[in-house]
């Protein structure tokens, strides 16, 4: 019968490809039950997108049957999001992210919108707090208006659509009535979002800040221990000298930045040639500047404009599309910087063997 210095010695050579480490370093192997020459072992992923989840199952499985004594192996695949700050637990939350943008029109609503529809998809619990007081879209993008009723405690209940619990401002006043607000008012207004909002239990909390480096952004980072910030920008040269100063302000209020994003990044016409109507490679050249990562190009696609305007987010919409395998790669990578990020600081969970 193998032992379990076999088994864990075994397991120790399954590297994580998006981490970089091997498995058992990660924490990434809870239980292991050893029975003759059969091995059971549960193997829980840092992130339920993450992309190589078959993967890691096939090369934990052909690793335990390398070993003389193993005939036998079964492999139990699940996910928890680390949890990435002290003040997220009494929130129930594992991670809070903020989408922004130097400027407005660079899609920065549409990315924020995708991305948590992707991670709802993979099975991951996601809220949606559209913090864009003045100009709250993200209702329309998911095409729903109302909230529920009440609970019985007097929390306002999120909205919910395509798998994300989700909170706007727009749910509360009527569509044409302008918010002629001031920061006082417009803090209290997110903090009542974040506070008195019945969320439950989320992996990831997705806010969709609004453009420019104003009273929300600093609001939001007050008032929540933001895991991390994601930056939207196009290609061309105001875009990005915008966007690199949201990158500064998350960075002075002590938020990290996990990443660029390049939104519209070309347009791919009939013949399969691209089109670079914003310019080429600023994003990425942003990305290096700023010493973060490039977490990937979105193209441009007048199927997201009809999905955000028919309130079906175009992951959903049309999932077989280059811009819709583009946002959810983009996920992706997304929930592995904040893995990377939220392991870095903590220890090994504990593993259970039995004999």
């Amino acid at each position: 019968m193998a032992t379990q210095e076999q088994v864990l010695q075994a397991l120790s050579r399954v590297i994580d490809p998006e981490l970089s480490r091997d498995i058992v370093s990660l924490g990434m192997v809870r239980d292991v039950r050893i029975q003759g020459k059969r091995v059971e072992v549960r193997v829980t992923l840092t992130t339920p997108a993450c992309p190589l989840r078959g993967q890691i199952e096939n090369d934990v499985r052909n690793a335990l049957l390398a070993l003389p004594d193993v005939e036998e192996v079964q492999v139990h695949m699940d996910a928890e999001v680390p949890q990435t700050a002290q003040g997220l637990v009494a929130m129930n939350m594992r991670a809070a992210i903020a989408v922004g943008s130097g400027k407005g029109g660079v899609g920065k609503t549409t990315v924020a919108v995708n991305l948590a529809v992707a991670l709802a998809e993979a099975g991951a619990q996601v809220g949606l707090l559209d913090a864009d007081i003045y100009g709250p879209n993200v209702p329309r993008m998911m095409g729903v208006y109302r909230v529920p009723p009440m609970t019985e405690d007097g929390k306002l209940r999120p909205a919910e659509a395509y798998g994300v619990k989700i909170m706007s401002i727009g749910f509360l006043v009527p569509p044409d009535q302008p918010l002629i607000w001031r920061g006082p008012m417009l803090h209290s207004a997110i903090r009542q979002f974040l506070q008195d909002v019945a969320w439950g239990s989320l992996d990831y909390l997705i806010i969709d800040l609004p453009p420019g480096t104003g009273d929300a952004a600093l609001s939001v980072a007050q008032l929540l221990p933001l895991t991390g910030a994601v930056v939207v920008t196009l290609p061309q040269k105001v875009s990005l000298d915008d966007a690199r100063r949201s990158a500064e302000m998350f960075r002075k209020l002590n938020v990290p930045v996990l990443g660029i994003i390049e939104n519209m990044s070309y347009l791919e016409l009939p013949d399969g040639t691209r089109m670079d109507v914003f310019g080429s490679g600023g994003g990425e050249a942003l990305a290096r500047e700023l010493g973060v990562a490039f977490l990937g190009k979105i193209p441009m696609d007048p199927e997201v404009r009809k999905g955000g305007d028919a309130g079906k987010p175009v992951v959903i919409a049309q999932p077989d599309a280059p811009v819709a395998q583009a946002l959810r790669e983009v996920a992706q990578r997304v929930a592995a910087r904040i893995s990377v990020q939220a392991l870095a600081a903590a220890g090994t969970p504990t593993l259970s063997i039995e004999e």
